[in-house]
């Protein structure tokens, strides 16, 4: 009877941390939407009720006037076609990094592997400096190129640990097997490991393309050419006060007001990643807690 008394307590402890648990999750993730919703809601609306601070959750007057401004900007296209750029051959050089420098750090048999796990591991709280990296980049004739974006970052120490954790949890034994077969490393690498880690890759690759978006300080400092300017740093021009003089002339003759075009062009900026996510979503627990279990 006393054990049964315990049971029926666990099951309503664990109902109730279950339910606070919930509310607690729900309430963060409605403080992070409504920001996004109220951003949206203003580049929808008429510019009388966007100047007079009456929009909050929901468009009124409907309009998409902030919109037209901001896709009939030729500049928008351009840095369009730069990020895109930037995160797509971004993302495929970082996971081909990735992949050849966890592969090995997961073997047993390398030496010194754990004294080159504490070299990344450092990376992760030192760094070169701000004025060597730029000289670096500067000497190495990567200044005013996407590759200047690219190539400095392409390798996350937090990524690699976690591709190598996950290696570390498959067989040794396929491994041997295709040994015994003949196949190489990279053979092995190429059709064993990768197919069997989609879920941490696919979950790895949206963590490097989600970085590359988002970058704009790489390209503030390397890149000097507004041709080359990816769409972040467009949308930090948009959003401050520090405008060319074109994009001044282009606003005043718009008739759009500043805040509804900047919430139309940080909805443009961030609907395209956002896209992306729904279709890898059902990776990410089962891809970061495979790669969680062996450290």
């Amino acid at each position: 009877m006393q054990t049964q008394k315990l049971g029926v307590k666990g099951i309503r402890g664990d109902s109730v941390f279950q339910l606070l648990n919930a509310a607690f999750l729900s309430l963060i993730s409605v403080s992070m939407l409504l920001p996004f919703i109220h951003i949206a809601a203003k580049s929808l609306s008429d510019q009388s009720y966007v100047v007079a601070k009456d929009v909050w959750l929901w468009p009124r007057g409907l309009n998409f006037s902030s919109y037209d401004f901001v896709l009939s900007y030729k500049q928008f296209y351009v840095s369009f076609g730069n990020s895109l750029f930037i995160t797509v051959v971004g993302t495929l050089i970082s996971m081909a990094v990735t992949l050849l420098a966890a592969y090995p750090l997961a073997r047993n048999g390398l030496p010194y592997r754990r004294f080159m796990m504490l070299i990344f591991v450092i990376t992760m709280f030192f760094s070169g400096g701000l004025i060597p990296t730029y000289l670096i980049v500067k000497d190495v004739g990567l200044l005013n190129s996407l590759w200047s974006v690219i190539l400095p970052g392409a390798l996350a120490p937090f990524n690699l640990i976690l591709i190598r954790n996950f290696f570390s949890g498959l067989p040794e034994a396929m491994e041997e097997s295709a040994r015994m077969d003949g196949a190489s490393s990279l053979r092995i690498l190429a059709q064993i490991y990768v197919p069997l880690s989609m879920p941490a890759i696919a979950t790895i690759s949206m963590f490097y393309a989600v970085g590359y978006w988002n970058s704009f300080f790489q390209a503030m400092m390397y890149l000097t050419d507004r041709s080359l300017m990816p769409l972040q740093v467009f949308l930090l021009q948009l959003v401050s006060n520090d405008k060319p003089a074109d994009m001044v002339v282009n606003d005043v003759l718009s008739g759009v007001t500043p805040e509804s075009m900047r919430a139309a062009a940080i909805i443009c900026v961030v609907l395209p990643i956002l896209c992306v996510y729904p279709f890898i979503q059902r990776y990410f627990v089962k891809g970061i807690m495979l790669g969680a279990v062996k450290g």
